[in-house]
């Protein structure tokens, strides 16, 4: 199983120390067993929660593949004035703390912006989180035109990676970054570019897999 390198500083102390509890068990310490139960379903939660695994599925400069795994809990008309610049459709997926939390480039393209934001750590299924919350946005401007994503902390997410930098090419997919422990990404499409989207609230998504929408190119 693929681990995301931001993994490694949590996984390797969480299975030390289920390594310690279950030798001090061994040896006899009763008590122990109680606490090592605890310690070794963290460090499996640990090993799920960073999987990076590969994904396949639809390609190409029509589709909007999920930059997340979860759940679609918002699909609203918005106006988005950082980088679009004009009415949007946003598309926002929660992720749980048992879903992957590894993020990829819903297109191919070259990014534009890369903005950090500081902020809360509210619900990040709420409403009030997409304007509050701890997030960081990339604009990618790609052949069927531009798109943003935001991803944005939670109430338990402390921090937010972002892998790509302004000028870089991307492919659709690839790598994007993470947000450790629980959080949401949104992604905001123009109208103008008449997307059809093919998602609805409650289903549920894969990040690198799963259409969120099209364009009729």
């Amino acid at each position: 199983m693929r681990i995301a390198p931001e993994g490694w500083p949590f996984i390797l102390p969480g299975w030390t120390l289920a390594g310690v509890g279950a030798w001090g068990a061994g040896r006899g310490i009763a008590w122990l067993w109680i606490p090592e139960a605890i310690l070794f379903a963290l460090a499996v939660w640990l090993l799920v929660f960073f999987r990076d695994p590969e994904r396949r599925g639809p390609r190409g400069d029509r589709f909007i593949i999920a930059p997340a795994d979860g759940r679609i809990v918002d699909v609203a008309v918005v106006h988005e004035p950082m980088y679009l610049k004009t009415e949007a459709t946003r598309i926002s997926i929660f992720m749980n703390v048992l879903d992957v939390h590894v993020n990829r480039y819903p297109l191919a393209g070259s990014i534009e912006l890369v903005h950090r934001n500081p902020g809360k750590f509210l619900h990040a299924a709420s409403e009030k989180a997409s304007l509050d919350n701890e997030q960081a946005s990339v604009g990618i401007r790609g052949p069927a035109g531009p798109v943003l994503v935001r991803q944005i902390a939670g109430l338990i997410a402390r921090r937010i990676v972002t892998d790509g930098r302004t000028g870089d090419r991307v492919a659709q997919a690839q790598r994007m970054g993470m947000i450790r422990f629980g959080s949401r990404v949104d992604v905001f499409l123009p109208r103008s570019s008449r997307p059809a989207v093919r998602v609805s609230v409650g289903d549920r998504v894969r990040a690198g897999a799963s259409v969120l929408a099209e364009y009729a190119l």
